[in-house]
């Protein structure tokens, strides 16, 4: 079975341990997707040059070292022309504490989720946002209390073919 790409089951294998475990040695590679090193680093060397394999991050345990205010924030802006999207992703992509935000349809047009070191510094960023004329109609903030759950996509379970 060829998926998306023309991936197959073994391209998926090695797509879903990179995602999980990061980067990994030649043999351990070859030895999670059970195949003989150099074939599976081949295919690992032609996954990235196709631009599947993004980058590595670490999974840092930030309440261990700093202190901060996790928020989401929901926004509407006032008009819906291409320009005004542009403006405010652009806008949006320049500030390091906000590290995720989508565009959704419905009846918010962003969903944000935003790092700030105190609720003080996090309302000086929102109303900075509001200054800059980003045509904000309207903005949401729920206070994150905890985490729940947070986990990277099952690779192999959206890598499932689909279309009969």
């Amino acid at each position: 079975m060829r998926g998306k790409h023309g991936l197959d089951s073994i391209d998926i294998r090695i797509l879903s341990s990179v995602q999980k475990h990061g980067q990994l040695s030649k043999s351990k590679l070859a030895e999670l997707v059970n195949l003989s090193p150099t074939p599976c680093w081949a295919r690992l060397n032609k996954l990235k040059s196709a631009g599947l394999i993004r980058g590595y991050r670490g999974d840092i345990a930030l309440d261990r070292i700093a202190n901060f205010t996790q928020v989401i924030v929901t926004v509407a802006l006032t008009y819906h022309r291409k320009s005004d999207f542009d403006r405010f992703e652009a806008h949006i992509r320049q500030l390091d504490e906000v590290t995720e935000c989508i565009a959704t349809g419905g009846g918010m047009d962003y969903v944000m989720k935003v790092f700030s070191p105190s609720l003080a510094a996090f309302q000086s960023l929102m109303e900075s946002l509001l200054a800059a004329e980003l045509g904000i109609e309207r903005y949401m903030t729920y206070i994150v209390t905890r985490e729940v759950k947070s986990q990277l996509p099952n690779l192999k379970k959206l890598a499932i073919k689909t279309d009969s």
